[in-house]
């Protein structure tokens, strides 16, 4: 909040310079308007030797003479005791309005007068220390019109960046950024739709060995927590079936279309729930004995398909699904070999996905 300028000495030329500098504060008030209003604090001190008693005084004259408002505070009281004290008397008069601060150096004699202007842009106090020249006539009414003329000069920048900030174009406020592990809702078309590829583990609780399939899966975001899809798996591994009969492959395929609702979808890791219906086709090609001829049968079922699982966004539009299935069928597939039922299929079935997908 601080920022200390060079100090300030300029040399005195005669005694029309008095009525010069007041006839130039005296317009650059008028035609500011602002400045008007400014306030301005003399800080007194304790105990003042005569001079700087006579330089407050003149000073406190000259600002009310041109339409300063002019506050007359205690040192002792307002700045308190040592120099880790001044940020925050500073910020006590900043807090009641006042625009500049007057201090003088010393108390025993007339050294230097601090000269604290509040910026607005960023806000701050800014300091100009105007000394003594020890071979001027009448100093403390030198140093006197000095500290107006620095008080002057201050409150001319504040004007000046005042006057270049009403005529600057207004910024547009920034996008606000997405929270660390938020992406952003799909909004426009081209993210509403998705296509998945992946693979499918599926077995049954009642003797079907598992088998690899492929899948395929087209989404459409119909709200950021509802996308209607379709999915289709097949042409993958068979489950095997075998006992002391015989043996038997079973190759399966299934297409449903259903919902998935996403919970928390502009997370980068979401849970989710789906429900769908489809058709689900079921061939056996069996085998009852070593050398003699096989069987071969096939049916389609209804289904229905539900499922529990995540998605984790990779990059961009990119993301990946892992989800737990549990399929039943009707009418269900009892595999037969001889007359036994060595294994059922739909009655459930169990499934694990693994997908990675894309919004087109």
């Amino acid at each position: 909040m601080l920022d200390r300028r060079a100090s300030f000495s300029p040399r005195d030329q005669g005694p029309l310079n008095r009525l010069r500098l007041a006839l130039c504060l005296t317009t650059f008030l008028v035609w500011t308007g602002p400045a008007h209003a400014a306030t301005v604090a003399i800080l007194w001190p304790p105990t003042p030797s005569a001079d700087v008693t006579q330089a407050l005084t003149l000073l406190r004259g000259e600002l009310l003479s041109v339409g300063l408002e002019v506050t007359i505070s205690d040192r002792a009281g307002a700045r308190g005791v040592g120099e880790a004290d001044s940020v925050a008397w500073l910020e006590a008069f900043a807090a009641r309005g006042t625009s500049a601060v007057i201090d003088s150096v010393r108390d025993d004699m007339l050294e230097a007068i601090d000269v604290w202007v509040l910026k607005t842009h960023p806000q701050r106090f800014e300091v100009t220390r105007v000394a003594v020249e020890p071979s001027a006539p009448r100093q403390p009414e030198m140093l006197a019109l000095r500290a107006v003329e620095a008080l002057r000069a201050g409150l001319l920048q504040i004007d000046w960046a005042a006057r270049r900030r009403r005529y600057e174009p207004v910024a547009k406020p920034p996008m606000a950024a997405a929270p660390t592990g938020e992406v952003h809702e799909p909004t426009s078309h081209g993210e509403r739709v998705g296509l998945e590829v992946g693979a499918v583990a599926i077995m049954s609780l009642d003797g079907l060995g598992p088998a690899v399939l492929p899948t395929v899966r087209l989404g459409w975001a119909v709200r950021p927590w509802l996308v209607m899809q379709a999915s289709a798996a097949g042409l993958g591994s068979r489950s095997a079936v075998a006992t002391t009969a015989g043996n038997a492959q079973v190759a399966q395929q299934y297409a449903v279309l259903g919902g998935l609702y996403r919970l928390r979808s502009a997370q980068r890791l979401w849970p989710l729930f789906g429900l769908a219906a489809g058709v689900l086709r079921t061939s056996v090609e069996g085998q009852a004995g070593w050398g003699t001829g096989g069987h071969t049968a096939e049916r389609w079922s209804g289904l229905i398909d539900v499922s529990l699982g995540a998605g984790l966004r990779l990059y961009g539009r990119t993301y990946l699904t892992l989800a737990a299935h549990a399929q039943v069928a009707e009418p269900y597939v009892a595999v037969h070999i001889v007359d036994t039922v060595a294994a059922t299929s739909g009655r459930p079935n169990l499934l694990l996905t693994l997908t990675v997908g894309a919004w087109l």
